[in-house]
């Protein structure tokens, strides 16, 4: 269940060196992972939009092989960064972006500064939508707890690749190792820790930036996907109801038995949802035109994630959410 490792290429953005990934012909795609994480998270999704799309993924500065930003590792400091990468790259025309945890708060806090840029938007699993978040992430607040809590180790890159996935045969081998050598990296707990306590408290995720960002985003005509995992120990399943109360004509989807990454715990499905997603809301071509919306059961609740080890370098404790769902709201949002 481990993906073998990339091809990697580099480019300077803002005099940094980032690593990122480049493939295939035709629209505009681009794949932001999440906190702690790298371009590795979406690397079955990345081979198989290639097929039929031009696939970019980056690592976010500070992550993987790229290096820091000399700013601060903020979120509109990050989402600055995609637009300035998507220059660099000379993708100069709208993109489709997939964005998963911090990832798609990046990509929606792109798509209000600077919508032109954004076709689309994929939302995977999406920091933004609520308060509660892993106790682990919360800890990073606490000083100088934080930064013991970041100190790698095997253990703690285990517990953290546990905390990700609903089906524990998911957190590889080597997923641990790479996690444990992205953990290594001189920077890494610097990096994390800005943006972590950039973006909340103990208490959880500051409403301040999410009200900003969701009020301005619910006001722009731009195809939005929300999807989640209903075993999510990151951010609960019961974000996605409030997804859908900000973001009502967005389509949304429920996994079953499935965590914090359903592009890999569900890679197919996720795949299919996304090129039909596409597909009926004017963007890419579907590969799938048999993929479909599916039904629409009761949606899954979560309870506050408990205790655990930091996702990306520990563990997390657990939500809970019943049944899957799809919702095929399209996204013609604003």
């Amino acid at each position: 269940m481990s993906a073998p490792a990339p091809r990697r290429r580099h480019v300077t953005v803002d005099g940094r060196r980032i690593c990122h990934r480049v493939d295939g012909d035709g629209p505009p795609v681009l794949l932001l992972h999440g906190i702690s994480r790298t371009l590795r998270d979406f690397t079955e999704l990345h081979e198989q939009l290639a097929e039929r799309f031009r696939v970019h993924s980056v690592d976010l500065p500070g992550y993987g092989g790229s290096l820091p930003m000399a700013g601060p590792h903020t979120l509109p400091g990050l989402a600055g960064f995609v637009g300035r990468y998507l220059d660099a790259v000379g993708v100069h025309e709208p993109a489709h972006l997939v964005g998963n945890s911090l990832g798609g708060a990046i990509a929606m806090r792109l798509a209000v500064t600077e919508p032109a840029r954004v076709a689309s938007l994929a939302l995977v699993n999406p920091a933004g939508f609520g308060r509660e978040v892993t106790v682990a992430l919360r800890l990073l607040a606490l000083r100088p707890l934080g930064r013991l809590l970041l100190r790698p180790s095997r253990w703690a890159a285990r517990r953290a690749e546990l905390s990700l996935f609903h089906d524990p045969a998911f957190a590889t081998a080597e997923r641990v190792a790479h996690a444990l050598e992205v953990a290594r990296q001189p920077y890494a707990a610097r990096v994390m820790l800005e943006t972590a306590r950039n973006l909340g408290t103990f208490r959880g995720v500051r409403p301040q930036w999410r009200e900003e960002l969701l009020a301005e985003l619910e006001r722009l005509d731009i195809p939005t996907m929300i999807v989640w995992g209903d075993r999510d120990l990151i951010l609960p399943a019961a974000h996605l109801e409030a997804a859908r109360a900000r973001l009502p004509r967005a389509r949304t989807h429920l996994f079953r038995d499935c965590g914090h990454m359903p592009q890999i715990e569900c890679a197919e499905e996720f795949h299919r949802l996304l090129v039909d997603f596409w597909s009926t809301t004017g963007g890419p071509t579907a590969t799938d035109p048999a993929a479909g919306a599916g039904t629409d059961p009761a949606a899954g609740t979560g309870a506050d994630p408990g205790a655990g080890a930091v996702p990306g370098v520990g563990g997390a404790g657990g939500t809970d959410a019943d049944g899957g769902e799809d919702r095929s709201r399209m996204a013609e949002a604003g």
